[in-house]
């Protein structure tokens, strides 16, 4: 290319002016260009913590306050957990007080239905509220036994206002249990009537009295026990069998706080195949090849259980299986539950010398009776010796703490 001097001329070269003007150019469009390519990024595409954390990009410069705002987020989820596991242990007994309060409604309404005898209890429970009680003592007792229920009356039992305070003052139920008969209202109801309006101790059920219906029996009585008491343990025991109260509480105390309790003198006795022996078992083929054992269960002379159980046993009532031997059933209904089985050897003591010998050293038993005899041998006349001999003490009662 030639420069030249003029304006005009001829050929292809190019003027001075004409290379300064695109020179120029140029360097204007370099600018335009080079500006749009390097723009600064606006504020809000710089780069925050808060955003880094919740996309895993953490700075270098910013981990310190970083790593403080996970550690704080880290500590509201723990109180987050915390709250939910208080509020599902809330829920959970707000359910369970429900299920029982709903047992108690199908158990008056049943009695309603029935014709059955319905208790005082039944009718003011609502209107006073549930109060809380140590323990209520179920004593089965039949028709027969009025003889039994006196001996009873005049050794451990309080009676009158002694009882009264015993409710108030420790809160301890203690009460004879009875049914119906298969007529109701006949003569022997109308007995149990006249005896109850004397006394003022006993607890009538919904259920037909019977030897071979003693599974039903202490069924019926617990669903019905935990539906009218609001309380620790439901204690069952014979009526031919001694009671110091006092130590019988201290034992239970001792498992208050264990939600699900099944105390007593455990055992696994044979299963008897042969009809006409006693304790013998229909449903022997139940349990495997003749010669075995029955499973771990409480002795029948007296157990106690604590309110989760008796509120099972109310709850499923309707399809819990009678075996023919009361202890049994109970023992089967608790199978496959997380209930825990204490074995408690002053809960099945003898009567004397053994009870007396175990008193005099100390060690005082909760119950005692007769092996041979499932009870106190001839309990109406021998129950006194018992009582002299192996009682804590009427002080021990009203000293007791539990």
């Amino acid at each position: 290319m030639s420069w030249r001097r003029g304006g005009g001329g001829d050929g292809g070269g190019v003027s001075r002016r004409w290379a300064v003007l695109l020179c120029v150019g140029s360097f204007c469009l370099g600018l335009l260009f080079t500006n749009r390519m390097w723009t600064l990024p606006e504020a809000s595409e710089i780069a925050r913590p808060n955003a880094n954390v919740e996309e895993g990009n953490m700075p270098v410069a910013a981990e310190c306050g970083s790593k403080k705002v996970q550690e704080k987020q880290d500590y509201r989820d723990i109180l987050q957990v915390q709250d939910t596991h208080h509020d599902v242990q809330t829920l959970d007994k707000t359910i369970a007080s429900l299920e029982t309060e709903l047992s108690a409604a199908r158990s008056l309404q049943e009695s309603l239905l029935n014709g059955s005898p319905v208790a005082e209890e039944f009718k003011v429970s609502e209107s006073i509220g549930r109060r809380k009680y140590r323990m209520v003592i179920g004593i089965n007792t039949a028709f027969s036994s009025r003889k039994r229920r006196d001996s009873i009356r005049y050794t451990w039992m309080p009676q009158g206002e002694k009882r009264k305070k015993l409710e108030e003052e420790k809160g301890i139920i203690i009460r004879f249990v009875i049914g119906h008969s298969a007529i109701s209202g006949g003569i022997v109801d109308r007995a149990i009537e006249a005896e109850d309006r004397k006394h003022g101790d006993f607890m009538r059920i919904d259920h037909v009295e019977g030897y071979l219906a003693l599974s039903g029996k202490t069924k019926t009585y617990f669903a019905t026990a935990v539906s009218l008491w609001d309380a620790d343990f439901y204690v069952k025991v014979d009526d031919d069998v001694h009671v110091n109260i006092a130590t019988l509480g201290q034992i239970l105390s001792k498992h208050a706080l264990k939600p699900r309790v099944y105390i007593g003198c455990m055992k696994s006795g044979p299963v008897l195949s042969e009809k006409g022996v006693r304790y013998y078992e229909p449903e022997h083929w139940k349990f495997g090849e003749s010669g075995n054992k029955y499973f771990r269960h409480a002795t029948g002379q007296l157990y106690a259980i604590s309110k989760d159980l008796a509120t099972y046993i109310s709850i499923n009532k309707h399809i819990l299986h009678k075996y023919i031997n009361e202890d049994v059933s109970l023992g089967s209904w608790f199978i496959g539950l997380d209930a825990e089985h204490i074995d408690d050897r002053r809960l099945c003591c003898g009567t004397p010398p053994d009870c007396e010998w175990k008193a005099q050293a100390g060690n005082i038993c909760a119950a005692s009776f007769d092996w041979r005899c499932s009870g106190i041998c001839n309990s109406e006349g021998r129950i006194w010796e018992v009582h002299n001999k192996c009682a804590e003490g009427e002080k021990a009662l009203w000293n007791a703490t539990f």
